[in-house]
């Protein structure tokens, strides 16, 4: 694993944060949050909103002294169950624009939904999605030679079925580590794979409902089970255990 580099060498940016998982046990408490749980208590309802299979849980997220794993398992308690884990800054650390640039092994079996991507910290436009969202990279076992990334706000969503993506071919995901990027400005956002751009979402007026990306965004990283995306072909509880794996995450403004 390399050190963290104080000034981006593409943008000139001073690093303002990063994790470089240099330690062993549970994801440092400053800088990581949990999600937990199945969201059944959620307006949306169970599955995260996704009818995703997941029980998140605190023990499914570990860090070995180089990396970050969270995997994704049969429960050991609960037949029938799946744990994982899902990590984020809300309320440690949130950012607008900048350049974040996260290292990841993605997992590889069949329902798996590997996810590197961000919320707003306060909705200030209202709930999901008028306060938008945006991926930075998500990879399903079903595809595994795709990585994806997408935008949601009000006006572009998957539930109206007018989200923008982009798609990257890359057949080494689950076997090699890739750096994610994702460049964000006040006129538009730019996502890329080793330093390859594959997605540019431009600003169109100042109205949240095409850009609520002018507020503080935290950043999320999860492996989920199932789902609309994930379990689009199915799952293989059978392929268990499975990891999303992330080298470091850094943050340059």
């Amino acid at each position: 694993m390399l050190s963290a580099c104080q000034v981006s060498q593409s943008t000139g940016q001073t690093l303002v944060w990063s994790d470089e998982f240099d330690y062993v046990g549970a994801p440092d408490v400053q800088k990581w949050d949990y999600d937990l749980g199945d969201a059944c208590d959620l307006p949306a309802g169970c599955g995260w909103g996704n009818d995703e299979l997941q029980y998140y849980t605190t023990e499914s997220a570990y860090v070995d002294g180089e990396k970050l794993i969270i995997t994704l398992d049969k429960s050991s308690v609960l037949s029938g169950t799946f744990t994982s884990a899902r990590l984020a800054t809300r309320g440690k650390a949130s950012w607008k624009y900048g350049t974040f640039e996260i290292k990841a092994k993605v997992a590889d079996c069949l329902g798996c939904w590997s996810a590197i991507w961000m919320l707003p910290e306060t909705n200030e436009y209202g709930g999901w999605p008028k306060s938008g969202e945006i991926d930075i990279m998500e990879h399903v076992g079903s595809d595994p030679d795709t990585i994806k990334a997408s935008v949601h706000c009000e006006s572009y969503n998957h539930i109206k079925g007018t989200h923008k993506n982009g798609a990257f071919k890359l057949s080494t995901a689950a076997e090699e580590f890739h750096k994610y990027k994702l460049v964000w400005t006040e006129d538009f956002y730019e996502t890329y794979v080793n330093d390859q751009r594959y997605f540019r979402y431009e600003k169109e007026s100042d109205d949240s409902a095409v850009w609520p990306f002018q507020q503080n965004f935290h950043l999320l990283l999860n492996l989920a089970y199932g789902g609309n995306l994930g379990g689009s072909k199915g799952i293989k509880p059978e392929e268990l255990p499975s990891k999303l794996e992330i080298d470091y995450v850094r943050i340059y403004q």
